[in-house]
């Protein structure tokens, strides 16, 4: 398959997720609570149906590779690519009627992102990334993405989605960080990692992360020229407690308070 073909194809998993997603958008949807702990963890039936668009595609376009995705049983984990989806990161904010959600897609090799997007089809945006680069397509036009220096934590606009979904010991980090930025804001989900590989904000932090939550993001953020890893400072392929930045400066210095430095 030609570079051309592969655009053409991920464009196309895009298009059939997005007029699967569409019309529940801001409907009267049913919601279910698939956490086992007591918390809130919501699937509906565009999730499902979304997932299951993909799975079928991918695996009549390439029969080989596996697929991991949030709402089914993964099928050929092991396999050289291996496709990891997640049809609506971003659920509660979807049930919500706010449009700060995505379709994830990511193209693993040997277990390594070397492909993602992003796409948010009510909105009608991509963001991109192959690790060497990464691109914008939406009602703005179509642009390269690239993020913005920052020097310095008292300069940085922070995002994540909610304290509240951290740990306290984790919330207490997250909350030195905080104190010294300029700006944080509440509420993004993967939406925060492309407005930040678009130069828009500087640093996300977050915690409980999955691998399908973030691995179609690396290639994003890291193509616009930003890092993300763990606060171990690991790679962040696992998920967990992640952190992204747009200049290694404050990636440095988030860390150093997330690690009580």
């Amino acid at each position: 398959m030609t570079a051309i073909d592969f655009a053409a194809f991920v464009d196309e998993l895009a298009t059939i997720s997005g007029e699967t997603i569409r019309p529940f958008f801001r409907s009267a949807i049913d919601v279910e609570n698939k956490s086992r702990s007591g918390g809130f963890d919501p699937v509906t039936a565009a999730d499902r149906a979304a997932e299951a668009a993909m799975r079928t595609l991918i695996k009549r376009t390439f029969p080989a590779h596996g697929v991991i995705g949030e709402e089914f049983e993964a099928e050929r984990p092991d396999a050289e690519y291996v496709w990891v989806l997640d049809p609506i990161d971003g659920t509660k904010s979807f049930i919500s009627g706010m449009p700060v959600w995505g379709t994830l897609i990511a193209l693993t090799r040997h277990g390594e992102p070397i492909y993602g997007m992003m796409h948010q089809p009510f909105i009608r945006e991509q963001f991109s990334g192959d690790g060497r680069g990464a691109r914008y397509r939406g009602p703005a036009g179509d642009r390269t993405l690239r993020v913005r220096p920052c020097a310095a934590l008292g300069d940085a606009v922070l995002c994540t989605t909610s304290p509240l979904l951290m740990k306290d010991a984790d919330r207490k980090c997250f909350t030195r960080v905080e104190k010294d930025v300029r700006l944080s804001r509440y509420g993004g989900d993967c939406y925060a990692y492309c407005v930040l590989a678009a130069g828009h904000v500087d640093l996300v932090i977050e915690t409980e992360l999955k691998p399908y939550d973030v691995l179609a993001l690396i290639p994003i953020i890291e193509g616009a020229g930003g890092v993300i890893t763990t606060w171990d400072n690991e790679p962040a392929h696992k998920g967990g407690r992640i952190i992204a930045a747009g200049d290694r400066r404050v990636h440095a210095q988030a860390m150093a308070l997330l690690n009580g430095n």
